[in-house]
């Protein structure tokens, strides 16, 4: 092959995109720092003045009720039955004639909320319930916004994606590329990621490329290739990949029959997520689907804790040199820090942090009570113990608790915990496999000790 035509695979043709899509659509983008505005389908990821960008819907023009979104979950529409595109007007507002076209979908959302009120028993609270998304396609919650960044890709007529990841928004973006026919560009830190998350970016088949140096690394590199070539970038930056995590907050407020929680808790790291269930909880607030805001509390990992030494100290976020066994979070610099201080700060948030031995002790309790999530996920029950010791969480309140990745991401970690094989971590809740003869008396007399 040529090196033309190689560079034709991945570099896109811009010029006239954009006049060929579809005209002006329902919704526009405006700078979180400046204010500065900007057309709903310009290709930027960042306001001419380096700050993030939101998509700003006319929530005058939504009409959705609870009724029309519940009638909904008996639908076999396939836009109806997704935990994300079921809340489309808010998400991604272009008809549905159109999105049964484009939408690029894998059955994301419609997660389970487990009442976990045994784990509660153990953090200290007793009405306790766990959004598991590690149950979403490939094992996280980015599908949901994997899915919305992808349609726009298609929208905007893109031939490559790429992402720099830790593990879970590549796994997420080289499915979603893959089922959409488009190239997929990865960019990860050479050895720090769980062979789970690998794994699935080798075997949906993206570019993926391993480099020397941790993920901060790797998201300044992803931005100045795709800026320079053309490709549309799928990290946490796009604010479309945002809209699509909304749904999380949305569907939390539609399985609990629209009774707003008093918490959410959820693990921090490129802090999209915090950023994508605050912004929904306000537009479903605003157009009077919910009556009131619950609270949100952001855990991060000590190792990698810019947010919180930033929110404690009321500062700007210095960037630190992440290091925490929870590698989904392990994040010094992330991109999305001045939204996520935004939504904290409008429902009344607050952010704390965990050590990784606290992680892998409430990872235990999650995992032995058979639900089972990737640690960093467990940083959540972990910080929800923190908040109820400090006098925050009132044990009586009702708190929703977040799970972000399946437990088979990373898991080395599990059986290296259970064998008490992690270095600086004390196995607190060890279940080591236990070694015997093939003698029916011995297992008789294992099994009865």
């Amino acid at each position: 092959m040529s090196a033309s035509v190689r560079r034709s695979r991945w570099v896109s043709n811009q010029c006239g995109r954009l006049d060929r899509v579809m005209g002006e659509v329902p919704w526009h983008l405006s700078c979180v720092r400046c204010g500065e505005t900007y057309a709903g389908l310009e290709l930027r990821y960042r306001c001419d003045c380096s700050g993030t960008l939101d998509v700003i819907h006319d929530l005058s023009q939504c009409d959705l009720t609870r009724e029309i979104l519940d009638a909904r979950l008996s639908s076999k529409d396939p836009l109806d039955r997704s935990g994300v595109w079921r809340f489309r007007e808010l998400i991604l507002p272009l008809g549905d004639e159109k999105l049964q076209e484009i939408a690029a979908a894998r059955g994301e959302g419609s997660t389970n909320l487990y009442n976990a009120s045994e784990i509660g028993l153990e953090v200290g609270v007793e009405d306790l319930w766990l959004k598991h998304e590690g149950e979403n396609p490939t094992g996280s919650f980015k599908d949901r916004g994997m899915t919305v960044g992808i349609t726009v890709a298609k929208l905007l007529e893109m031939n490559a994606v790429a992402c720099a990841s830790t593990g879970n928004t590549s796994a997420s973006m080289a499915s979603y590329a893959a089922i959409s026919g488009m190239d997929g560009l990865i960019f990860i830190p050479e050895g720090k990621i769980a062979f789970g998350k690998l794994s699935q970016a080798l075997a949906y088949g993206a570019k993926t490329i391993q480099i020397e140096g941790d993920f901060d690394d790797a998201m300044a590199l992803v931005q100045e290739v795709c800026d320079s070539e053309g490709i549309y970038l799928l990290n946490s930056i796009n604010p479309f990949r945002i809209e699509g995590q909304k749904a999380i907050g949305m569907e939390i407020m539609q399985d609990l029959d629209w009774q707003v929680p008093d918490w959410i808790v959820l693990p921090g790291g490129n802090l999209g997520n915090n950023t994508a269930i605050a912004k929904g909880l306000l537009e479903l607030h605003e157009i009077g689907i919910i009556d009131q805001l619950p609270r949100i509390a952001v855990v991060q990992a000590a190792g990698a804790n810019p947010l919180y030494t930033a929110w404690s100290e009321g500062a700007d976020i210095q960037p630190v040199k992440a290091e925490t066994i929870a590698t989904a979070i392990k994040i010094g610099n992330p991109v999305s820090w001045r939204k996520s201080m935004r939504g904290i700060t409008a429902l009344d948030g607050i952010v704390t942090e965990v050590t990784d031995d606290q992680i892998m002790d409430a990872k235990a309790i999650v995992d032995a009570a058979g639900i089972g999530a990737e640690p960093a996920s467990c940083a959540t029950v972990a910080g929800i113990r923190r908040l109820v010791q400090e006098g925050v969480i009132d044990p009586q309140q009702r708190v929703v608790g977040m799970l972000t990745g399946n437990l088979l991401k990373d898991p080395d970690i599990v059986v290296n915990y259970h064998m008490g094989d992690l270095e600086g971590i004390e196995s607190q809740r060890a279940n080591a496999p236990i070694s015997a003869p093939a003698d029916i008396d011995e297992i008789r007399r294992i099994i009865r000790q």
